[in-house]
């Protein structure tokens, strides 16, 4: 069986190099590209010397000319880097996997149309364990309606930029749309001062920023007498770049079509 031929945006980053290590450990994936801005101080080095393995391939801001003959191209960049790899994916029919998170609804229609044309999964989070949370959640929610009061708690390293997480957000709406609620009308963001006593379908979300934590997630049912928590911790970048891996090869098959994790592990 032909190998699933890999490009990995964004390859000198925290994430990236976590791509980089899972494709060339793969027995079953090939680094074919490795991607960078313009101006990158790593552009036109071997993109193994990151992780210290052995690779031929360079890194390079090229993106049309790179991207030509991969089959799927992995992206936990930044949105707007996303969008201009995406428009280069479409126009040469790479599919693609979009770990990137912080789109706004725009942004977000824009994916689904070019997901008419191209095989794309995009996840807020790529974990194998998290997506089982996302499962468990709904369960939950389902079960656990009068009378618990939802927080969901998130924590990430001091370099992340957007708050709350992709994640939580993406928990939030699990649990908004289970309950029959719409997450922008009853989402908490955080609390400071007098802030009156809770209203009761309100879904709170708390945000921890520190060191170099690579992400937890809690998810509590704060019922009488009970508090169900739902919990998952990632100690490494690693078990992102795994599911990411597993999402390339679900696309390897595909034509075109909008994905998520939950299609990818067949959770649905």
């Amino acid at each position: 069986m032909a190998k699933v031929k890999i490009a990995v945006a964004g390859s000198s980053g925290r994430m990236g190099r976590a791509l980089l290590e899972a494709v060339l450990a793969s027995t079953d994936c090939e680094l074919a590209a490795a991607l960078e801005v313009a101006g990158s101080a790593y552009l036109g080095k071997n993109a193994g010397e990151l992780i210290g393995a052995q690779s031929e391939t360079l890194i390079s801001a090229d993106v049309d000319k790179n991207l030509s003959g991969c089959g799927v191209l992995i992206d936990f960049t930044r949105p707007e880097g996303t969008l201009a790899h995406l428009a280069t994916c479409r126009k040469l029919g790479v599919n693609m996997v979009i770990g990137t998170t912080g789109f706004d609804d725009a942004q977000k229609k824009f994916i689904a149309e070019a997901a008419r044309e191209i095989a794309i999964v995009m996840a807020p989070n790529m974990s194998v364990g998290t997506n089982l949370v996302f499962k468990l959640t709904d369960m939950a929610a389902r079960v656990l309606t009068d009378g618990y009061d939802v927080e969901i708690i998130e924590a990430h390293h001091r370099h992340k930029i957007d708050a709350p997480s992709g994640t939580a957000l993406h928990i939030g709406g699990i649990v908004a749309n289970a309950l029959g609620r719409k997450l922008e009308e009853c989402a908490v963001y955080g609390r400071e001062g007098v802030t009156g006593e809770r209203k009761a379908q309100t879904i709170g979300f708390s945000t921890v920023r520190g060191g170099d934590i690579v992400g937890e997630h809690t998810v509590m049912f704060a019922g009488p007498g009970e508090r169900v928590e739902i919990i998952v911790r990632a100690a490494s970048r690693a078990t992102y770049a795994e599911g990411a891996l597993r999402a390339a090869r679900f696309l390897a098959a595909k034509k075109d079509g909008l994905f998520d994790m939950q299609d990818v592990l067949g959770l649905r």
